[in-house]
């Protein structure tokens, strides 16, 4: 399959002209223009793509790529040691952040809230004019209840503030790094939410707002999205997908 017909795919599906992001969206590196075996994986790094290797792959799609505005990287070290694997194997890297998380069907946030079985969904979560989360209902639960459906969802334990109401019904959602968006969820009077990361000062305005605060992990909360990208992909164009897993506690 040729590259850029997928990658045209990919970018008009995701719509990643709609989004300011903090990086490129789409194809970071060019490898080779023939695409017969993909990984997706979350996030770049040398053990990614030393896997690719192993397996034979050409293409690797992420979520976390390897450019970033906030980032002026050097050609040494473990950067230099990225560029040297995907330009010596002639591998595609491309990445997709925040417009997967954003997408309504396979997004990492409306993945999520399947899992949880939220009802009358909107989006949710206002960053840099783009709406990256959703919340949404459910049938009214005991809070330890619903905790319990977290962690059977993300696989681990979450770190949760737990100082909302004993019984919750709505529910936000905004995956990774978006702490600081517990703001917008007591806005919208929202009992719980959900995020990936956690900031030693989330504790004390959980409590102060009385809004029950789960962290689920940066990680462990954005797997989703791409596996679900690569299924598509598998369907669509009847190619070799392959989800690779290298898990961080974070």
């Amino acid at each position: 399959m040729e590259r850029d017909k997928i990658l045209a795919f990919i970018n008009e599906y995701l719509r990643i002209n709609d989004f300011n992001d903090l990086c490129p969206n789409g194809l970071q590196v060019a490898g080779t223009e023939k695409i017969y075996k993909i990984i997706t994986a979350v996030s770049a790094s040398v053990a990614l793509f030393e896997k690719a290797i192993e397996l034979k792959a050409d293409t690797i799609i992420v979520h976390h790529g390897i450019i970033w505005d906030f980032e002026r990287p050097r050609y040494v070290g473990g950067y230099r040691e990225r560029l040297r694997l995907l330009l010596g194997h002639d591998l595609n890297l491309l990445a997709y952040h925040l417009p997967l998380d954003a997408h309504p069907v396979i997004g990492n946030n409306a993945r999520l809230a399947d899992m949880l079985k939220l009802k009358n969904l909107e989006p949710f979560g206002d960053y840099k004019g783009n709406y990256i989360g959703v919340r949404g209902e459910i049938k009214p639960l005991s809070s330890h209840l619903f905790f319990k459906n977290v962690e059977d969802m993300i696989g681990r334990e979450p770190i949760i503030f737990p100082y909302g109401p004993e019984t919750v019904s709505r529910i936000g959602i905004i995956s990774g790094g978006a702490q600081k968006e517990v703001r917008q969820a007591v806005d919208a009077g929202l009992h719980v939410y959900i995020t990936g990361e956690v900031s030693e000062h989330n504790m004390y305005y959980a409590q102060e707002e009385h809004i029950h605060f789960v962290s689920a992990g940066h990680y462990a909360t954005e797997r989703f999205g791409v596996k679900a990208l690569g299924s598509l992909l598998e369907d669509k164009f009847d190619l070799n997908v392959t989800y690779v897993d290298i898990d961080n506690p974070v």
